[in-house]
């Protein structure tokens, strides 16, 4: 990976010394978009910019804002704690193409029509980012990302000759959003809501939208450039540079839905029989509340611990909540002390909280979740009214 680096170093300075326009110099300048892909790093799809020289030997490289280095120390650390810088790399196209006909992802290309001045400033943004003390970004999944940052790179070299469509679309909180690109991966699906926070329960704007690579592409298709009161649109020619047929999304019987329905019935089932034998069965809840408090300890460092903007405010944390984890030393350790009792309405209050957030649209939560909810008010009840009267 260091080595590729160096090599593009190296390209992109023998390039730019032929990128600066001269005059009777062409390049046709493109906004490429990638579709999703099968797996959840690439279920968003991808965004790049594309510099091609006209002429029979003329350059073709692909400007992508969204890579990143695995040799960086503390790669994963960084990674989890939102710290991992992303940066701008330089491609050719042959090289960037073949990587997405590898993997049968589609590649649109929407060739914009900007004037020379223009595209010399886009040509000197991008010379300036890619300097070394520049390329190096600190990556946000929402706000800063290889999409929004191509559309920054536009505003800044266009101005206010850029013109976005005012036309307002179908209202979409962030988390809708995902949920649009994340549905035929239920299990990651569940862990984004998981994961997020109230925070992205708010509608995006139109340009907000943008982060996401398709959002931006018909974006770009509907804003227009206005010169001297002339306006004519950003896009003179769209392109299908690859396509392959879709695959139809297969639910499996192992997502998150059927699990946690089944596993409520089974633990519903299990309670009562240890009603009508009077036996708390308190392996049941040493597994579930332990399950729940790691879930929180996650919940907790990814608000708390994290430079994660859309891990804040997240209320999933009010049923999987450390604390049960308490409880289950307590299950274990002092199962007859007095404080269980006040802790198990504790749990009880706090998940019809969950509820009532979700009720009033504060935080939308997965609706996989719903049995979960369930079995907490179940267990809880269960162990409040029943932990003194075990044999």
């Amino acid at each position: 990976m260091i080595v590729k680096y160096k090599l593009g170093f190296l390209l992109i300075l023998l390039t730019f010394i032929g990128l600066s326009p001269a005059k009777g110099q062409f390049w046709e300048v493109s906004l490429l978009t990638a579709d999703p892909g099968t797996e959840l790093y690439s279920s968003f799809g991808h965004s790049a910019i594309r510099m091609r020289e006209m002429g029979p030997e003329g350059r073709d490289l692909v400007f992508n804002f969204g890579t990143f280095d695995f040799d960086t120390p503390n790669f994963y650390g960084k990674f989890t704690t939102g710290k991992l810088n992303y940066m701008l790399t330089v491609a050719t196209y042959d090289r960037f193409i073949v990587e997405y006909d590898y993997y049968k992802r589609g590649l649109r290309e929407q060739v914009l029509d900007l004037n020379q001045v223009q595209k010399d400033f886009l040509l000197q943004h991008l010379d300036a980012q890619y300097d070394p003390s520049r390329r190096f970004y600190k990556y946000d999944f929402f706000y800063n990302n290889c999409a929004t940052k191509i559309r920054d790179a536009f505003v800044i070299a266009m101005g206010e000759q850029l013109v976005w469509s005012d036309s307002i679309a179908e209202v979409k909180t962030f988390r809708n959003l995902i949920d649009e690109f994340v549905l035929p991966l239920p299990w990651a699906d569940f862990g984004i809501d998981l994961a997020l926070g109230a925070v992205i329960d708010r509608p995006a704007t139109e340009l907000e939208k943008q982060f996401l690579p398709t959002y931006m592409g018909q974006a770009f298709a509907n804003a227009t450039i206005v010169e001297n009161g002339v306006s004519r649109p950003l896009v003179k020619q769209s392109r299908v540079l690859l396509e392959y047929p879709k695959e139809d999304a297969q639910q499996s019987l192992t997502n998150p839905m059927v699990v946690f329905w089944l596993l409520t019935l089974v633990f519903a089932i299990m309670t009562l029989y240890g009603f009508k034998k009077g036996k708390l069965m308190k392996g049941l809840d040493v597994a579930f509340f332990g399950v729940l408090g790691i879930l929180g300890l996650v919940v907790t460092f990814l608000w708390f611990f994290t430079d994660h903007t859309a891990t804040a405010l997240n209320w999933n944390i009010l049923w999987a909540f450390p604390g049960h984890l308490v409880l289950v030393w307590g299950l274990v350790a002092r199962p007859n002390a007095a404080w269980i009792s006040s802790y198990l309405l504790f749990v009880m209050g706090a998940t019809v909280v969950v509820l009532l957030l979700w009720m009033f649209g504060i935080q939308s939560f997965s609706p996989a979740l719903v049995p979960i909810l369930l079995l907490l008010l179940l267990r809880a009840n269960f162990l409040f009214y029943n932990r003194k009267k075990e044999d």
